[in-house]
């Protein structure tokens, strides 16, 4: 005979499903030893279940396939939430298995009872509870498609009586459907925007993760057009190395050259993007947006031709239509000064800059302690790094160091909490990388404040041999918070983090620690980081008060980091 259990978990290695992240728990016991006895899947016991959640949604993300956390009963099952979260912004397919207390006593506010269909209401694209065998193998073929096709979180709740109960003889096991239709723009909406781009002299292009899979149509479509092309964060996967027409970021983690493209141009292309910052797109342009999800048109700025569809479909059909330009003044306007900023940029990634002419002043404005910059430190690791390495980053000042020193060239891969932007995803989504693949290089960009709050799971990297790097940025400060207090005028208040000696807590826990505090050690830390064949955490002490521009600063802007950083002198102590 099979159980509920034992047919679950066949479903799940049949579909290729290599690895189940979770904790284990009394309601999902009948789970757990269903996945002891399946050679295919490996279980990876964490100590949290947010960490599990995290690692299936970078799993999810990085190979398009279906992923699987478990939570028992109550808070297990509560604490996933949170990397569910990351999940479904991410559009990542993931399944998650949950407890739940006996049949009879659901309903009756039993010990660590909670409504799992509830709770995982928004959370879903499906969330049911199994009650009946009947319902087998029904409602795993249904969550395991719903996350495939919808491209998001299904949660299917246990019972803790109903894992171990007897299927009938040759009950089928589920099958699921990885498969999608692609799409294409229809004609007349082609030709419309296409007729739009044609009568416009300039055009820029901002793309997004969308339209990795469709390289060589982009970069026709900006040689065609002449355009400059703005990347979103996670498009820099993919479309970033040999670019000529790449100018880099917008928001915050932007540079000018975007600002440029934006502010120069009289159509607007967004392909692939649901880029959420209204403020730093420009208004006044023609909009024609690509999107293989029709809800995303419009959102986030008017939209004036609207073409749903596939993204290298949809190029395809709209390239033949498009007039050749030959003025590339926007272009090179803005490549020329994507090219000097960078070139600037590059000035930090010295351990002598703060000993030089062009750095003695800065250092005596921002770092008169002498700290590691953070351009440095991203910078040699961006040098050293495999082509083929995944990198992962904490939401906050860590993205922006990645976002701004890390080249996606070869193969590299990029995961981070970028739609959900929350704390503490760097270090649980390398720990999911890791485990797709235990001899590809994965860097995990992490803040200290990120690093601490799930810092329990270091164990995991050791017990189940993970060999993640874990790069800290330590600065003592929760920092993108830090900075947004200042571009108000308010002194930074509760930013300021008391730091235990990371390197020191990783050899603790059994992992290799590393710490440096002197920007001459910085590319020696790095390149034993990267040589060490285990787990390790590089625990760097960098400049708390490092100067992030974004690439419109308004006056107001300055006007409030002038006034917060007369408070906090003020205010200091010392």
């Amino acid at each position: 005979m099979t159980t509920v259990a034992e047919l679950l978990i066949e479903a799940l290695a049949e579909h290729g499903v290599t690895q189940v992240w979770g904790v284990v728990g009394d309601a999902l016991n009948p789970v757990t030893d269903a996945i002891r006895r399946e050679d295919r899947i490996e279980w990876v016991g964490v100590r949290h279940e947010e960490v599990a959640a995290f690692a299936a949604s970078a799993q999810a993300q990085l190979t398009d396939r279906l992923a699987v956390c478990m939570g028992t009963v109550g808070p297990g099952a509560i604490h996933l939430l949170n990397g569910l979260y990351d999940a479904k912004k991410s559009h990542a397919p993931v399944l998650a298995i949950c407890g739940q207390v006996p049949r009879e006593e659901m309903g009756s506010d039993f010990f660590q009872e909670v409504d799992n269909d509830a709770l995982f209401a928004d959370v879903s694209v499906f969330c049911r509870t199994v009650t009946s065998i009947d319902q087998l193998p029904g409602l795993i073929e249904q969550a395991g498609n719903a996350a495939l096709q919808a491209r998001g979180v299904a949660v299917l709740t246990l019972p803790g009586d109903v894992g171990g109960l007897d299927l009938p003889k040759n009950t089928a096991v589920p099958r699921f459907v990885a498969e999608r239709p692609d799409q294409q723009p229809g004609p007349e909406a082609l030709r419309a925007a296409a007729d739009a781009i044609n009568a416009g002299e300039r055009v820029t292009l901002l793309v997004g993760q969308g339209a990795r899979h469709a390289r060589a149509e982009v970069l026709q479509l900006a040689d065609r057009l002449a355009a400059p092309m703005v990347l979103t964060l996670k498009a820099k996967e993919g479309l970033e190395h040999d670019n000529p027409f790449e100018v880099g970021q917008s928001g915050l983690i932007g540079n000018h050259a975007s600002k440029i493209a934006f502010d120069g141009c009289d159509v607007l292309v967004l392909v692939g993007t649901d880029f959420p910052y209204k403020d730093f797109l420009p208004t006044g342009k023609v909009v024609v947006q690509l999107d293989v999800r029709g809800t995303h048109i419009g959102r986030r700025t008017p939209v004036d031709h609207p073409l749903v569809g596939d993204a290298r479909l949809g190029l395809a059909a709209l390239l033949p239509l498009l007039d050749a330009r030959t003025d590339r003044t926007l272009l090179d306007k803005a490549r020329s000064s994507y090219d000097d900023w960078r070139e600037r940029q590059q000035h930090f990634v010295d351990p002598d800059y703060d000993q030089k002419p062009v750095g003695l002043l800065r250092r005596k404005v921002d770092n008169a302690s002498d700290r590691v910059r953070p351009e440095l430190l991203a910078g040699i690791v961006d040098r050293h790094a495999a082509q083929d390495a995944v990198f992962t980053s904490d939401t906050g000042m860590s993205t922006v160091w990645l976002s701004r020193f890390v080249r996606m060239s070869g193969t590299r891969r990029l995961v981070g909490s970028y739609n959900l932007g929350s704390m503490a995803n760097a270090m649980p989504q390398a720990l999911g990388a890791a485990g797709l693949d235990r001899d590809r290089q994965v860097i995990a960009f992490c803040g200290d404040g990120g690093l601490s709050m799930l810092m329990g799971d270091l164990i995991t990297a050791v017990s189940h041999e993970l060999p993640v790097k874990l790069v800290v940025f330590d600065n003592g400060r929760l920092g993108m918070v830090k900075l947004e207090m200042e571009q108000v005028g308010l002194p930074e208040f509760g930013t300021v983090l008391h730091n235990p000696d990371f390197a020191r807590v990783a050899e603790a826990v059994g992992m290799h620690g590393i710490r440096v505090e002197d920007p001459h050690d910085v590319e020696a830390g790095v390149l034993a980081m990267l040589d060490h064949p285990g787990p390790v955490l590089l625990d760097v002490l960098t400049n708390p008060d490092e100067i992030v521009v974004p690439p419109k600063p308004t006056l107001k802007q300055g006007w409030g980091f002038a006034i917060a950083k007369t408070r906090e002198f003020v205010d200091s102590p010392e």
